[in-house]
């Protein structure tokens, strides 16, 4: 039997309470470390929006918002860059950016770009406001284009719409004065006179330069709650507008809306002359269709629609009366006018460009004058088929033609035929080999005279 040595004995005791030591000490370690890496890291849902401010861009903000709640991010942002639109959109998207369950940051971005009109009271609406490096802010007075404002009406417009500014602004602790003064008096602010006129809230290069900067901040809500921002290790995740909403921002190009209205006309006006093509009937219809429920999207003139149809009736008349170009020049004179005023928006981004107007217009009403005239000159033509066609052409007598009544009948050679002729009643007989003019057909037999 083996004797244990006793000089063993403590050092395995050693060693086993040395483990038993370290395991202890180890264990919570594992154990956040095992928790922190089960904590989700903050989520930033980013929104892209550079482009004009209407119906189509305020769905698209709302889809974004929802998105980001029933995702429990931590923050919104808002990549913008706009020369301002409709009025009626941004109080929209200012009430869900107010309404919204998570926080929005509105970041004017990359340099060079804009907040102009609408933009600067969306930025102003933003539970964060921030803007880079050589970007700028402001030129927010409300415009009526195409209409001449009185003063007591321009004071009305520019009262409320400084009155909704302020409504927000001064909640978001913002500068409400200087704010006020880009919708009074138009002025703008480079990205350093808005940080020091306590209009936004910070100056970054970049997203991640931002988020770094705003980690830890605590910032107010609209309705009152405070929140901290914590962005340690965030997820930007981008949500681009749908096909759908990109499908529909294009199509709230006036420039665009004008064209389709064009060429769908022009090609449902062939379609109409020469049935049956299918084809052109189709298309210019989807493209009318199109263009109105673009058009149906922007703020259009009535009076710029009586144009059109003004122009129309023009040019139709002036196929059909001989005016010397008086009334074709008048109605190509309505139709640019008309297309040029048609679209009343408040920045040249969402107006017709007189360009395009002017040239469509000519265009269009060549075209149509062209092929209104055609049409005419077509239905006025004598026929060229069938027996009728015969009236006018030249017959020569085969035989002597007799007068209606006698016979035997004559025969004519007409076009190459061999047709049997007589001559009016009360005629003189006509010797072979005289040429002769057909002047009716009834059934086979030809009435013809010298």
């Amino acid at each position: 039997m083996r004797r244990t040595d006793p000089f063993r004995l403590p050092i395995i005791c050693r060693f086993v309470c040395s483990f038993i030591t370290l395991t202890a000490l180890a264990a919570p370690l594992t154990v956040n470390a095992s928790a922190q890496s089960s904590t989700p890291s903050p989520l930033v849902v980013k929104l892209t929006i550079h482009d004009t401010i209407q119906p189509i861009t305020a769905e698209y903000l709302k889809r974004g918002l929802d998105d980001a709640a029933s995702r429990h991010a931590t923050a919104v942002l808002i990549s913008m860059g706009t020369p301002g639109g409709l009025l009626d959109s941004t109080r929209e998207m200012v009430a869900d950016i107010e309404a919204s369950q998570v926080p929005v940051i509105i970041f004017i971005e990359p340099s060079g770009s804009r907040a102009g009109s609408a933009g600067f009271f969306l930025l102003e609406a933003a539970d964060v406001a921030a803007m880079a490096p050589g970007t700028e802010a402001g030129a927010a007075h409300p415009i009526l284009e195409g209409t001449t404002m009185d003063p007591v009406l321009k004071e009305k417009i520019e009262n409320d719409a400084a009155a909704f500014l302020r409504s927000y602004v001064t909640v978001r602790g913002r500068d409400a004065k200087d704010a006020e003064d880009a919708v009074r008096n138009s002025k703008s602010f480079s990205e350093a006179e808005s940080l020091k006129l306590n209009l936004i809230d910070a100056v970054a290069a970049d997203d991640n330069a931002l988020l770094a900067q705003l980690n830890g901040r605590t910032i107010k809500r609209f309705h009152g709650d405070s929140t901290t921002l914590n962005f340690t290790h965030a997820t930007i995740d981008p949500l681009p507008p749908s096909t759908r909403e990109r499908l529909l921002t294009r199509l709230t190009s006036p420039d665009l809306d004008v064209l389709l209205l064009l060429c769908g006309g022009l090609l449902i006006y062939l379609e109409f002359n020469v049935p049956g093509t299918i084809v052109p009937g189709a298309l210019g219809t989807l493209m009318v269709l199109l263009s109105i429920f673009g058009l149906n999207l922007l703020p259009v003139q009535h009076t710029a629609i009586l144009l059109l149809f003004a122009a129309l009736a023009l040019m139709v008349l002036e196929a059909k009366f001989a005016s010397h170009g008086v009334l074709g020049t008048v109605g190509v004179i309505c139709l640019v006018f008309g297309l040029a005023t048609l679209v009343n928006g408040p920045s040249p981004e969402m107006r017709v460009h007189f360009g395009v107007a002017a040239g469509a217009g000519v265009g269009f009403g060549v075209i149509t004058f062209g092929l209104a005239w055609i049409a005419l000159k077509a239905r006025k033509a004598k026929r060229l088929t069938g027996p009728q066609a015969m009236v006018g052409h030249t017959a020569v007598a085969m035989t002597p033609i007799l007068p209606a009544g006698e016979l035997p009948l004559g025969q004519v050679e007409v076009r190459g035929e061999i047709w049997k002729a007589t001559l009016p009643p009360g005629s003189s007989p006509v010797p072979a080999g005289t040429q002769l003019t057909v002047r009716a057909v009834d059934g086979l037999t030809l009435t013809v005279a010298p």
